[in-house]
């Protein structure tokens, strides 16, 4: 097969142009033909044109903001959940438009019927693309260098998307360079896990020097880095990272939009929380929220807030037990609210008191902090900012992500923090409300392991 890889930003490019263009065509033909003549003054031929190119500008950013046009990168069920949200929304902004235009409310059913068109030309479109894409790239054959860490976790992933990597062989750093870069030339990339700085240096450099790609690891002094500014005072170049969080205006900006949104949040959903609320307390009677002490910003210690979804005195032992896959625990009210997160919905209350955000790492149990720094002096750097309802960890991980990891992706967040970042936070958190990886709980093997190592500490 010939080597398309110099066209792969084409291929991909061509790809998300043509299911723009067709759900262009889907909305011009629904407005051509339905809202339109609603108009006082219907519009001419210019006129349609522009509000078919300002539904694609709505497309686009809604698919940039939950990756619906990554193609080759999703999974075609997975770019079908985030092309059809990206609809939705593109749909709702479109409508809300048509309002204003005619002046009127207009009936909504033909914009639904669209929708639903709309989803059968992703559903063809994102399994046709997908299986093009992989046929004219088929996955990668890398080589898996690792050091003294396991990486059966790490392999376990790789192997999770076939789609895109094969482990062609593993070896341990301990093997040598010189025999690594000798195994490097066989194949198509090299996957570096958790070696040694000075050795994984001389690996980059030889991958840079062929022209070999590489899949790094990163550690946490490389987000440090990664976010660093340049700075050119003399003619050699220094990397200035600042490590104190967010500056005084972000911290400012980012309180005035936690108040406003939460405030709105509070309103539109006060329905909700009233029908919580009495399913909560007709179910068995017993208090409506749940209080647990966790740790924001300084490791200052506050009460957050939720809607019970367990029996009552569910940690009566005195000590975390983490929720289980299927914990007999939880109430068949709180199985409802905590696959739609709906038990986290009063941390509003938290986060108007000024506890918490609307977007940070998500605070931890005191307990949890403690066993977690133990074995990772470095995971209280996640407090340089407060704690979120949302975040970073929460829309990139999953809720048994290890606890390094979730370090990894929070201090990411951290040390690229932007008003934007916030905002493509929020859109994509809509996204995973419904995934099921993103609602997994800790299985009985962490439970335990968790439990196991508090009660340890206790008798120590």
């Amino acid at each position: 097969m010939r080597n398309y890889e110099q066209y792969k930003r084409i291929v991909k490019f061509t790809f998300s142009a043509l299911v723009i263009a067709l759900e262009m065509v889907v909305f011009w033909y629904n407005w051509l033909h339905f809202y339109n003549p609603k108009m006082e003054n219907p519009y001419n031929r210019t006129g349609h044109w522009l509000i078919v190119a300002v539904y694609g500008i709505f497309l686009v950013l809604f698919n940039i903001l939950y990756g619906g046009l990554k193609v080759g990168y999703l999974r075609t069920g997975n770019m079908i959940y985030s092309q059809f949200l990206a609809s939705v929304c593109a749909n709702a902004m479109a409508y809300l438009q048509i309002t204003l235009l005619t002046k009127h409310f207009q009936k909504v059913l033909p914009l639904l019927i669209m929708t639903g068109a709309e989803f059968f030309v992703i559903c063809i479109w994102s399994y046709l693309s997908t299986r093009l894409y992989r046929f004219l790239y088929p996955p990668r054959s890398v080589l898996l260098v690792y050091g003294e860490h396991p990486v059966a976790g790490l392999m376990g992933k790789i192997h999770s998307r076939n789609d895109r990597f094969i482990v062609g062989e593993t070896i341990h750093i301990s093997s040598g360079v010189e025999l690594i870069k000798e195994k490097i030339q066989r194949y198509e990339g090299v996957v570096i896990c958790d070696i040694p700085s000075r050795l994984r240096n001389r690996i980059l450099k030889y991958c840079y020097e062929k022209s070999i790609r590489t899949y790094t690891t990163p550690k946490i002094s490389d987000v440090i880095i990664r976010s660093a500014e340049s700075l050119h005072l003399f003619d050699t170049p220094l990397l200035l990272s600042r490590n104190h969080g967010l500056s005084f205006e972000q911290q400012i900006i980012k309180r005035m939009m936690d108040i406003a949104l939460s405030l709105t949040a509070l309103i539109l959903l006060s329905p909700i929380f009233l029908i919580t609320a009495a399913a909560i307390k007709l179910h068995d009677g017993g208090t409506i929220f749940y209080f647990q002490e966790r740790c924001t910003k300084d490791g200052k210690v506050f009460r957050i807030c939720k809607f019970r979804s367990m029996v009552m005195d569910a940690e009566k032992e005195g000590h975390s037990v983490p929720a289980t896959e299927k914990d007999p625990r939880i109430t068949p009210v709180g199985r409802i609210i905590r696959t739609t997160r709906i038990d986290e919905l009063p941390q509003i209350l938290n986060i108007l008191k000024g506890d918490m955000s609307i977007v940070g790492p998500r605070p931890e149990r005191v307990e949890h902090i403690e066993l977690y720094t133990e074995k990772i002096p470095e995971f209280g750097y996640r407090m340089k900012v407060k704690g979120g309802l949302t975040g970073y960890a929460q829309v990139y991980g999953k809720y048994n992500t290890t606890a390094y990891d979730k370090l990894k992706l929070d201090l990411m967040y951290i040390q690229n923090y932007s008003l934007l970042l916030d905002i493509q936070i929020i859109f994509k958190t809509v996204k995973i409300l419904f995934m099921k990886e993103s609602t997994e709980g800790f299985d009985a093997e962490d439970a335990a392991a968790v439990v196991g190592s508090y009660r340890k500490e206790k008798t120590e």
